[in-house]
């Protein structure tokens, strides 16, 4: 019985973190740069770009928790590697937050701001597709970083730990869930505000925008007050969901405070007037 609440509480786990990496910088620009495209060349299919880049990002997971699974008893994660893996993201968190705060900064007053993320820029080209399977083939290659290849690998390791291959199919599909779920929702979110394009969405663009940012420096401070203080990771050991579950809301408040800002201000407004 306390096998199966520990393995319960993992897929949740692996479904939290999946749905917080759907939130990522990188793939809230890249659903941004497809939906946009897609609006103008297919607009039927604009509001399923995040949908169809998260299925496609979801299947290199897949195929990683099914190669470590299958060498995992031969082969283990580096102790070198989750030190690595920390600097790299304090960094590449820290740039985003920067992009993006710079990007709300410098917009002009009558536009939508656009989430800015590192991948999305480099292959910014790709993002110019309106056929179902290119636009899965775009979250495909955006899999393939060391932050995914990563995280991937890990939780393989530790499903195989449970039982074996099919332990780590069930936590690569746990965490496509999550992330189909919050790139999906991503998806219709900056569709719907690109067909509106008004004063409340310029508003709540600008509101996600910083909330993106603010997340960033957050998570990178953590991560490096974790890799500085013992006392701090050892705090941090067990409250991944709470955590990952906290970033999530907070992206998601976003919206709806941008909302209320904007109708605060059209109200505020006509009242003038």
């Amino acid at each position: 019985m306390e096998s199966l609440n520990e393995w319960i509480a993992l897929l949740a786990l692996v479904f939290v973190l999946g749905a917080k990496h759907g939130l990522d910088a990188d793939h809230l620009a890249a659903i941004d740069g497809l939906t946009r495209h897609n609006l103008r060349f297919a607009p039927a299919r604009a509001r399923w770009c995040g949908s169809l880049f998260s299925l496609g990002h979801g299947a290199v997971v897949m195929l990683i928790a099914l190669g470590v699974g299958l060498a995992s008893s031969a082969w283990q994660v580096p102790a070198w590697m989750e030190d690595l893996g920390t600097w790299i993201s304090i960094g590449f968190l820290c740039l985003l937050g920067t992009l993006n705060l710079r990007a709300v900064l410098t917009a002009p007053a009558d536009a939508m701001v656009a989430t800015v993320g590192i991948k999305a820029g480099l292959l910014r080209r790709l993002q110019a597709t309106s056929h179902p399977l290119a636009i899965a083939a775009v979250g495909a290659l955006f899999a393939l970083s060391f932050d995914t290849l990563s995280q991937a690998a890990l939780f393989a390791v530790t499903a195989t730990q449970h039982g074996g291959i099919a332990h780590a199919l069930m936590l690569g599909l746990a965490f496509t869930a999550g992330m189909l779920l919050a790139d999906g929702a991503n998806g219709l979110w900056i569709a719907r505000l690109l067909c509106r394009a008004d004063h409340r969405a310029r508003i709540a663009s600008r509101v996600m925008g910083l909330m993106v940012a603010a997340i960033s420096f957050a998570v990178a401070g953590f991560g490096l007050a974790r890799w500085l203080r013992a006392d701090i990771s050892q705090w941090y050991e067990g409250k991944e969901v709470l955590v990952g579950a906290a970033v999530i809301v907070l992206l998601g408040a976003s919206f709806l405070v941008g909302n209320w800002l904007a109708r605060d201000t059209r109200l505020t407004a006509g009242t003038a007037n």
